[in-house]
């Protein structure tokens, strides 16, 4: 495979960074090792490889692996998984539609890529990292000519369930998909009944879809294992916002 690079230059400290698509079987078990150690050891998630200190499954093999490292340590700080409409063949479908109902959406199939697993090493959960993170990625999106991205906004559960269901409120009448494009959770998370706060702290990846164009495409789903709500979101790039997209790309 050839290596994808793509600087980020969007802050001064930006030079330290370099993202890039995983090249090597070796690069793609550390972003499994980064994955493992905020899924499981931070957030306690029940994985299905517990064992081995990475977090690995079934759709791996069949995704790109997009990592943001530090030039000063050489380690692997930051990552996402892509996967396009061949690998979900290859896969037996996408990883969302284990959580949701998605079948509204087969018609968009060959122009889908789906993204997942996104992570960010403790230590680094700045600007700089989460900017080289979506420059990375619009930049693979566009050039690859992708025209619908979708992907779950994970939400920890660590409060009983407010945060999200406050976050659910606050961006589901603001950021609505067509019901063309709703999901339906197999496992629905209850977001009534539950107090709500009326502005709610955004986490960073999920305020850059939404900044981006993203839209929501229902109620969450209850991820039992991982310990979170997911919000199935569809970004159209038709509809990407340029001025965020001309942000990371000029960076790219």
């Amino acid at each position: 495979m050839m290596m994808e690079v793509y600087e980020d230059r969007i802050a001064p400290a930006a030079p330290r960074y370099i993202t890039a698509l995983a090249a090597s079987e070796r690069e793609i078990q550390e972003a499994q090792r980064l994955r493992y150690q905020v899924f499981a050891l931070e957030m306690g998630a029940n994985l299905a490889s517990p064992s081995d200190g990475i977090d690995h499954d079934d759709f791996d093999p069949h995704c790109e692996h997009l990592l943001v490292r530090d030039r000063h340590t050489g380690a692997v700080v930051g990552t996402y998984r892509i996967l396009t409409a061949e690998g979900a063949r290859r896969a037996g479908g996408y990883y969302s539609a284990r959580e949701f109902d998605i079948e509204s959406m087969a018609a968009l199939e060959e122009r889908v890529v789906e993204l997942g697993r996104a992570c960010v090493h403790p230590s680094y959960r700045h600007g700089s990292v989460i900017a080289s993170l979506w420059a990375g990625l619009a930049a693979h999106i566009l050039s690859r000519g992708y025209r619908y991205v979708i992907g779950c906004a994970s939400i920890p559960l660590n409060d009983g369930g407010r945060l999200a269901a406050s976050i659910y409120h606050h961006i589901a009448w603001r950021f609505p998909s067509p019901p063309c494009w709703r999901a339906t959770p197999r496992c629905p998370f209850p977001v009534y009944g539950v107090p709500i706060d009326p502005e709610p702290p955004m986490p960073a990846l999920l305020k850059g879809y939404l900044r981006l164009g993203a839209l929501v495409c229902g109620e969450p789903a209850w991820d039992r294992d991982f310990r979170t709500a997911d919000i199935l979101l569809i970004l159209p790039t038709a509809r990407m916002n340029p001025r965020y997209a001309e942000r990371f790309l000029r960076h790219s």
